[in-house]
């Protein structure tokens, strides 16, 4: 299936959770915020919640600041 993500049109194998998603990157525990159809989705739910085709997923590494 194919799912939006940063913009871009990227390929993935269903079922595909969030969690993995960011393993196949290589990302974990890198401070990262997600969201899905322009929904934060919390870390705790990544390994759960399940991608859809065309959703659109926007991954950001979260930095601190002030």
């Amino acid at each position: 299936m194919e799912i939006d993500l940063n913009g871009k049109a990227h390929p993935v194998t269903a079922p595909c959770s969030v969690q993995d998603l960011i393993v196949s990157f290589g990302l974990q525990g890198k401070g990262l915020a997600v969201a899905i159809n322009r929904n934060i989705v919390p870390h705790h739910q990544w390994e759960l919640h399940l991608l859809q085709p065309h959703d659109r997923v926007e991954i950001v590494h979260a930095i601190g600041g002030g």
